[in-house]
């Protein structure tokens, strides 16, 4: 039997940790940290800065900057400095950032949200993630939209049974095509996760509009380091 190994690293401690058995709560014992790899691993342009994360997290700057330093040190988070303030972001370019995001994914429950709601119903051309869970906030609702022609009943059913696996509530918006052109604006696409694209999303809504482009969330706040 073969075994993929990763190593991980927080601040001065390693650990050599196999893929199919890492588990964010296991391994991560730092609610700080925790926090703030959701944050910015659960969209892959999310960034953020120090006192708005302070801010978020209802914690002090001082604790902040220390998981801030311990991740950027580790390669996990870069940051792009810009006057008086400075951005963080996950470093999508890391060897496991694949893996990191699948967990965060795991953990917010939205793989079983493909597995046992989207692949389960009609024709779904399009299923997002928008509001919180988009921003890596882990408020207990997630906000689903599909597009496509889904038997509602059926979304209703196997929503109601993903609540009880990953014990948040599910709220869905189902859109038709023509809803959905409508609606672009108002989702805030540029925020929000795609869990789902048949391939059908550029030529049904927009000529330059496709899923790699807005996979993605942006803290634009401004404020001191």
């Amino acid at each position: 039997m073969i075994f993929h190994y990763i190593a991980i690293r927080f601040g001065k401690k390693h650990w050599i940790v196999n893929l199919k058995m890492l588990n964010l709560n296991s391994l991560i014992t730092s609610q700080t940290r925790l926090k703030m790899l959701l944050k910015f691993f659960a969209n892959p342009h999310t960034s953020s800065y120090l006192r708005s994360l302070a801010s978020e997290f209802n914690e002090s700057t001082n604790s902040i900057r220390v998981e801030l330093n311990n991740l950027s040190e580790a390669g996990y988070l870069v940051s792009k400095e810009s006057g008086r303030t400075i951005a963080y972001s996950a470093n999508t370019h890391h060897q496991i950032y694949p893996e990191l995001r699948s967990l965060v994914h795991k953990y917010f429950g939205l793989d079983k949200i493909v597995g046992s709601v989207v692949q389960r119903l009609g024709t779904v051309h399009i299923a997002i993630i928008t509001g919180d869970y988009a921003e890596g906030k882990d408020s207990g609702i997630i906000d689903l939209v599909m597009v496509g022609d889904i038997d509602k009943e059926k979304l209703s059913n196997y929503t109601k049974k993903v609540e009880a696996l990953v014990k948040r509530k599910i709220n869905t918006l189902v859109l038709t095509s023509d809803e959905f052109k409508g609606y672009r604006k108002s989702l805030k696409l540029d925020k929000a996760i795609w869990l789902w694209n048949d391939g059908r999303a550029v030529d049904m809504y927009d000529a330059g509009f496709n899923s790699e482009k807005v996979k993605g969330n942006s803290d634009s706040h401004r404020d001191e380091r």
